[in-house]
């Protein structure tokens, strides 16, 4: 696949709010191998984020595993084949106005909770996170930036996700408390498959999921 070269200044720092729209055609930022624990994902201290978000926002999951090569900050750019750090990814989508997904097994973020970490996933242009299980603090924080947070209702379903995959999230239109959501994955070779899975929003979160703006960095 090819991207445009045209940058899309709307996504230069922080998304736009939720537009009561299904996500559709996120890409795939990384597909984490095992354990990540707070410090995989931000390894910098919150006093050198507040000087510099963007540039310390460029160490987002380099401690991560990639499940496709067993490497740390090297993931793949399905726009030419190459493997290059998370960063320099998930910038490139955001600089044509893709959002992205990370992908991760048990515990996402366990660990003494790093304030900057999901604010770093949010200035990267990251719309959702899908996990087999979430340490909760970070659930918690990753929510608090308006990213989607949601479960694997079948942990095997974590096995279909393709290192090019396009990744779309339906049922957010009628976003309501325990009703499951539908993934759809687009496969590089045409084909598609769909699961659901879960999500633990309670009404008032789902508001606040709705509402969340996330253009200060608090």
């Amino acid at each position: 696949m090819n991207y445009p070269e045209k940058e899309n200044t709307a996504n230069n720092q922080f998304f736009s709010p939720w537009d009561g729209k299904d996500l559709v055609n996120l890409c795939l930022l990384i597909k984490i191998k095992g354990y990540c624990f707070s410090s995989q994902i931000s390894s910098e201290s919150w006093d050198i984020f507040q000087e510099n978000p963007e540039k310390v926002s460029e160490n987002l999951l380099k401690g991560a595993v990639n499940a496709f090569n067993d490497k740390t900050d090297s993931v793949l750019d399905p726009s030419n084949g190459e493997y290059v750090p998370v960063s320099v990814l998930a910038k490139k989508f955001r600089k044509i106005g893709k959002g992205s997904v990370v992908v991760a097994e048990e515990h996402f973020g366990e660990g003494p909770s790093i304030r900057q970490a999901p604010m770093e996933a949010r200035i990267m242009n990251v719309r959702a996170v899908l996990a087999k299980s979430f340490a909760s603090t970070h659930e918690t924080d990753l929510r608090k930036q308006g990213i989607l947070t949601l479960t694997f209702k079948r942990k095997h379903d974590y096995d279909k996700i393709r290192e090019d995959d396009h990744i779309s999230i339906f049922g957010l239109e009628c976003l309501s408390p325990e009703e499951p959501l539908t993934v759809k994955l687009g496969h590089r070779d045409g084909t598609s498959e769909h699961f659901e899975v879960s999500h633990s929003y309670n009404q008032e979160q789902i508001e606040g999921f709705k509402a969340k703006e996330g253009t200060n960095i608090q």
